[in-house]
């Protein structure tokens, strides 16, 4: 499904991606997890062509995406509010996007429904224009819009972000369910460890831009692995504040 090769970003002389080889098969979900500076945000945008690369490339479904546009019709991302039209309400954003991908606005109407609970009242028919929402309510707009046609490959940085404990279930539960329903492949960021190891089958640990280590994830079985690793990240800036 996605396939990096030799891939380099830098900004000035500090390294944002070095990612030498990565395979991500169809239908898998995967978790990029590390500390803030890490790339991850970084790596979503070279894969969606939001950045170009300095060195190598990012194909999907054997279409390299800095090249070609097609593999835009099976893909759904949101990274951040910009990706939002802020101007239009949720619903005409809603309209847009189906429009986008050639569904009619029955369409877009039904599938809104299988996010009514996430949406939970504070979304749809609100009359206001999307710019004055909550962060929170942001979020979901835009998670649903990139969940809209039905992508077979979803990119979400940091969904997690800014919900609260409800909504973070539920989209975790949307989450799950829309992969194994459509066998999309999946991929989010996010610092929540709990949710993404619940949610992934496999975790990419990033560093420095450079992938360290790349888990496997049954039953939850990289959760001790990633809370030991990022303890002693803890224990260690600790030691150093001492002296």
């Amino acid at each position: 499904m996605i396939t990096i090769n030799k891939l380099q970003k830098f900004f000035g002389e500090k390294r944002a991606v070095d990612i030498d080889s990565y395979t991500i098969n169809r239908g898998e979900m995967i978790g990029l997890v590390g500390n803030n500076g890490a790339g991850k945000t970084t790596l979503f945008r070279l894969m969606l062509d939001l950045l170009r690369a300095d060195q190598g490339e990012v194909t999907i479904n054997d279409i390299e995406v800095s090249k070609s546009e097609d593999w835009k019709t099976i893909t759904g991302a949101f990274i951040d509010e910009g990706f939002l039209i802020d101007y239009l309400t949720p619903e005409e954003y809603f309209y847009f996007i189906g429009k986008m991908y050639g569904l009619r606005k029955e369409e877009v109407d039904g599938r809104l429904a299988s996010f009514e609970r996430f949406m939970n009242g504070e979304v749809i028919g609100q009359k206001k224009f999307i710019r004055n929402f909550s962060a929170g309510n942001k979020q979901k707009i835009g998670i649903i819009s990139a969940m809209l046609h039905k992508p077979q490959l979803l990119i979400l940085d940091e969904p997690f972000n800014f919900l609260d404990p409800s909504s973070q279930s539920i989209i975790r539960n949307l989450l799950k369910k829309y992969n194994e329903d459509t066998n999309a492949t999946v991929l989010i960021s996010s610092h929540n460890l709990n949710h993404t190891v619940d949610v992934c089958s496999r975790i990419a640990l990033l560093e420095h831009g450079i992938i360290i280590r790349d888990i496997a994830n049954e039953n939850n079985s990289a959760e001790k692995e990633l809370e030991i690793y990022f303890n002693v990240e803890v224990t260690d800036e600790e030691t150093l504040k001492e002296f």
